[in-house]
């Protein structure tokens, strides 16, 4: 490794994961997410504004060295997988299925997220997990509240 930003954008160990890098990322964030005690919503903004901009710097750095959104720099899921676990009930399944859709839509990127991706730098290696994690967040949102009308208990 050539420089501990390296490491960085690869969440340490996720990024070097030899099969779905990205999806070892996101697991990785939302086992943390769980354990992680639920921060008020101007908090959260907060430390979610700062952590972008870190996503974003690190994985410009990031990408002198290993190119652009290589596989192992897994930074940008952080911030997707954050975003779509925003208002999601602290319940397993719910979690799970955050991360399902997460996953999802960061492989089909849908509303734009491909082209995103051709933004420079570290901007496209984040904003299309921006966008998926933010579809994410809007799909979960009306799953919820269409099983809560239903009257399922799935999620």
């Amino acid at each position: 490794m050539k420089r501990p930003v390296v490491w960085l954008a690869m969440l340490g160990p996720a990024g070097l994961s030899p099969i779905a890098p990205a999806t070892a990322g996101s697991a990785l964030v939302t086992a943390i997410a769980w354990f992680t005690p639920v921060a008020s919503l101007p908090v959260f903004l907060g430390c979610l504004a700062l952590g972008t901009a870190v996503a974003v710097w690190v994985a410009g750095e990031a990408e002198k060295d290993l190119g652009h959104d290589a596989g192992p720099i897994v930074i940008d899921e952080a911030v997707g997988q954050a975003i779509a676990l925003l208002f999601c009930p602290h319940r397993w399944t719910a979690f799970l299925a955050a991360f399902l859709l997460f996953r999802l839509f960061d492989i089909w990127k849908p509303l734009g997220a491909r082209q995103a991706q051709a933004l420079p730098g570290g901007f496209g290696i984040v904003a299309d997990d921006m966008i998926a994690g933010l579809t994410t967040m809007l799909a979960l949102q009306g799953l919820l509240m269409m099983q809560t009308r239903l009257g399922w208990g799935l999620i």
